[in-house]
């Protein structure tokens, strides 16, 4: 009996009516003889209306009891799946992150999956049941309740898919695959039909929604097949395999992440950026692009983290006897493909493309190039270069 491991978002199950049709979608696969683990996230809205709760109770929560607090939306939408699926007549079962045997580090918000014991998981699929897991949490050595970090059901999900060796996993969203841009800034934006888990990290990591950067990372490391489809209709989706080799020469797609800001300093010493990225770490703040010049040293951090990463920056700059500049109106455009650095021109064609708006800070990848431009022009750069690069037409 083939194992899939399906993950269900927010909006997929929103409403009572979309949680029926989605118990509908897995009774049919069941009935078909799978057998079936499904991860589901909050139903839409939730962990915002939770988040906004708290912060009326609080302004800045303590992280376990926020931890506590948002594992709830997951633990409603499993409940009420399994007794969609129960009054179908498909024996299910729902489990918590705890209760699956999802097992974290002890950081709080963001936490770390270390590994996946899932033996009553594996007890239940002996006993022919559809298995529901409330995604984006688990637990943490100290016995503590911990959640993954926005978008974490998605990791959730490859994780369990290598964990119990399942044949693939199904990311079922509001989308029918992952496009060549968003269809909403990019109205001639294509669905890909098939990318390698390189590709598919670049674009996540660099704005694209679809998938979990995390989730992606998972996938690769124990080659899980990641299928995105969409749960509203029948579809081809994208699918997310091994494929380095296929179509290496073209640009597969453009992503935008416009909720960043830059922190940037000059004359630094020989150890100051080193000094300045270690307090960001120690602080738990991620860089997402890091650029570094003869004359000036720069980093992007994500807007929400830019309050508690300006102190740090500041405090940091002081004792390093240096200037400083923080920039939060911009934006971080990546074109994706390998053909950025082995095709000839396209470079070229990328800052041709973007020559009308100032572009200070670029930095490249193995299978990307990011440029950093004015946040007001992020949809049309987006647009220009889905245009320039060839990716209006199949």
């Amino acid at each position: 009996m083939e194992l899939l491991i399906q993950k269900y978002g927010g909006t997929s199950v929103g409403t009572t009516d979309r949680i029926g049709a989605v118990a509908a979608r897995i009774a049919a696969a069941h009935r078909a003889g799978s057998a079936l683990v499904v991860v589901v996230s909050a139903m839409a809205d939730t962990t915002d209306d939770l988040v906004s709760l708290a912060r009326r109770i609080h302004p800045d929560p303590p992280a376990r009891e926020l931890d506590m607090l948002l594992t709830a939306g997951e633990r409603i939408s499993m409940a009420l799946l399994s007794m969609a699926l129960h009054h179908l007549g498909v024996d299910a079962v729902s489990f918590t992150g705890s209760q699956s045997g999802i097992l974290t580090d002890n950081q709080h918000a963001d936490a770390k999956i270390l590994a996946v014991r899932g033996d009553r998981i594996r007890e239940s699929l002996q006993a022919g049941r559809v298995v529901i897991v409330a995604g984006f949490q688990g637990v943490s050595s100290r016995r503590e309740i911990t959640t993954l970090g926005r978008g974490g059901s998605d990791t959730t999900a490859v994780a369990l898919a290598a964990a119990l060796g399942a044949a693939r996993c199904e990311i079922y969203t509001d989308v029918d695959g992952v496009h060549s841009a968003d269809p909403r800034v990019v109205p001639q934006a294509r669905r890909i039909p098939a990318l390698s888990y390189q590709e598919m990290l670049e674009l996540a990591a660099s704005g694209a929604r679809v998938l979990h950067p995390r989730s992606v990372d998972v996938g690769w490391r124990f080659e899980v097949p990641i299928h995105v489809l969409t749960s509203f209709a029948d579809g081809k989706g994208t699918v997310i395999r091994p494929m380095e080799t296929i179509e290496s020469s073209r640009v597969r797609g453009i992503a935008c992440d416009p909720e960043i800001a830059i922190l940037c300093a000059a004359t630094l010493p020989s150890d100051g950026a080193a000094r300045l990225l270690a307090g960001l770490g120690d602080a738990g703040i991620r860089t997402l692009l890091v650029v570094c010049g003869a004359s000036e040293f720069a980093c992007a951090v994500a807007r929400g983290d830019l309050a508690r990463a300006q102190v740090i920056w500041d405090a940091e700059i002081a004792t390093l006897g240096s200037r400083s500049e923080t920039h939060d109106d911009v934006a971080a455009v990546t074109v994706v493909g390998h053909a950025v650095h082995s095709h000839p021109g396209v470079t070229a064609q990328i800052l041709s493309a973007l020559s009308e708006w100032p572009v200070r800070w670029i930095a490249t990848s193995a299978a990307g190039m990011t440029c950093i431009v004015p946040r007001a022009a992020a949809d049309d750069a987006t647009r220009r270069l889905h245009s320039r690069l060839g990716l209006d037409t199949p």
